[in-house]
């Protein structure tokens, strides 16, 4: 059963789906093309790949589905309806990636943009031994935790209520290593969003 505050982000981003698509390109200094870019170069062409939290497919995942088999998840689905009219070469699921089952060693690779820190903080332990699971043994994970300890806050961002929570960088370096993943690159960076500085903390892991 879904946990009611991912259900909190699911109406959320149903909601601000427009308003969300313009305060997204007004971002300064994104990093996530740099990193999916990083991860795009370590798979082969045709490699599997996973994306949670996909949204409604943003340059990134357009990218990894041009060279890819892109499996893109989302729990909003305004997003994803927009997503399969975005990128109709790939496939995506409308569910709660922290109830979704999916076979053992299935992909090469699992990514995720900014949308760990919308999870619950407990669930994201459990969460990183299950992608650990679903990658076949050499398999990447690309994802962006928050950097900061928030136990958790529901309020209004954007216009809807949404959620969110997260661990400091040792914590989250703690979780993928205890999910059995080798951590390859590791960096808290820094960019502006439209309402000031934001900070988020990749992990790039290998199994």
């Amino acid at each position: 059963m879904t946990d009611p505050r991912v259900q909190i982000v699911e109406r959320g981003y149903d909601r601000i789906a427009d308003t969300f698509a313009a305060w997204r390109d007004e971002i300064e200094g994104d990093p996530r093309a740099e990193w999916a870019g990083d991860l795009s170069s370590r798979l082969p062409d045709g490699a599997r790949v996973l994306e949670l939290g996909c949204g409604a497919g943003a340059a990134e995942t357009i990218e990894l589905a041009r060279r890819f088999r892109l499996t893109g998840v989302d729990v909003s689905a305004e997003q994803i309806s927009r997503a399969r009219e975005r990128v109709p070469g790939a496939e995506f699921v409308h569910a709660d990636f922290l109830e979704l089952e999916l076979s053992d060693e299935s992909f090469d690779a699992e990514c995720s943009f900014y949308v760990f820190n919308h999870v619950p903080r407990e669930h994201l332990g459990p969460l990183m031994v299950r992608i650990a699971g679903w990658l076949r043994p050499g398999g990447l994970a690309l994802n962006a935790f928050g950097a900061s300890d928030l136990e958790g806050w529901t309020g209004e961002w954007l216009g809807a209520e949404t959620y969110f929570s997260g661990y400091e960088p040792p914590e989250n370096r703690r979780l993928v290593e205890a999910a059995g993943l080798t951590i390859l690159r590791d960096e808290v960076v820094e960019f502006e969003e439209p309402e000031g500085p934001a900070r988020f903390h990749w992990i790039l892991g290998r199994k």
